[in-house]
């Protein structure tokens, strides 16, 4: 449901931008980390360019609705799309899309970072991810790695961890990340990979046993876990993030207003208070930036996607 910010005007980052409200289209449902995040950002660019902010929640078929009511507003600036690394998954990953994100949108910032972690159970015996190479180099196919559904960046991210660290091993798919939790648990898999945030809550009980991040660095959240790579899983660095872009054809002024808008948002003490509780890490930014990160992605994800044999959707 669509949720208008409106706050006292400010004075307007460009000259006759924006002229009327802002619309942040979110390819999720209302609640998530990315609905949240572009609702604790778009409060505060009220507050900047003077004008209120929408937030239109569409979710579905993996950010085509999203993506296709986007491109169809007027590329004046005052629509923006939530990009995210799902984004370059669903670019490479599908045969045939609606649009070409890296070719049809312009990055504006990015907005926040998500760590994704290598969980096990504590009963396993894995006291380190040097164990669970270990295990799994000296008993070939057996090991098999949690994710959610097939086509998220959890999921392909466990295909790239499985490469970049030379196993055989299998990458089991279920329905919901409380369903990888259940399964890695109760032992019925013996690791799992999912984004952290969820799994916090369990790791901080004992329920779960963190052994790695997959990101080239390591977590604000869990500073003792290690990366893969300080583990010896050379090469592998995959994270999940959001970020914000606007249909081709955005004139520049804008995209730099709107740039601006972000980033004093992303700088500002409650507004990454409020990202951090919600164990997402603010990542201010130039377009340029943002371009890096969803290009790079897509290029990435579709090594990835090529390497490990899976077919194309």
């Amino acid at each position: 449901m669509p949720l208008t910010v409106s706050l006292p005007q400010a004075a307007h980052a460009a000259a006759g931008f924006p002229a009327k409200a802002i619309r942040i289209v979110v390819p999720n449902a209302a609640g998530g980390a990315a609905d949240l995040t572009a609702r604790a950002v778009g409060e505060h660019m009220a507050k900047t360019l003077g004008q209120p902010v929408i937030v239109d929640n569409k979710p579905g078929a993996g950010g085509v609705v999203a993506g296709q009511a986007a491109l169809q507003a007027a590329p004046d600036g005052h629509t923006l799309l939530l990009i995210s690394s799902g984004t370059a998954v669903s670019q490479a990953l599908f045969k045939s899309l609606p649009f070409d994100a890296a070719r049809d949108f312009i990055p504006v910032a990015p907005l926040a970072t998500l760590d994704l972690v290598i969980v096990t159970s504590p009963q396993s015996g894995f006291a380190k991810l040097g164990d669970l190479l270990a295990w799994a180099k000296a008993n070939a196919g057996k090991l098999n790695i949690g994710t959610p559904m097939p086509g998220t960046t959890q999921n392909l991210a466990a295909e790239w961890f499985k490469i970049a660290a030379g196993i055989d091993a299998a990458v089991v798919p279920y329905k919901s990340t409380p369903e990888v939790i259940t399964a890695v648990r109760g032992q019925q898999i013996r690791s799992g990979l999912d984004i952290l945030g969820p799994l916090l809550p369990q790791i901080q009980s004992g329920a779960l046993k963190p052994l790695a991040v997959t990101g080239a660095k390591r977590s604000r959240v869990l500073p003792d876990v290690p990366t893969a790579q300080e583990a010896g899983v050379k090469g592998l660095d995959a994270t999940s993030w959001n970020g914000l872009a606007v249909p081709k054809g955005t004139p520049p002024e804008a995209v730099q207003a709107l740039n601006a808008a972000v980033n004093a948002a992303l700088k500002d003490p409650a507004v990454r208070q409020r990202l951090e509780s919600l164990n997402l890490d603010p990542h201010p930014g130039t377009p340029q930036d943002a371009a890096a990160m969803l290009h790079g992605d897509i290029r990435r994800w579709t090594e990835v996607i090529a390497k490990a044999g899976i077919e194309k959707l």
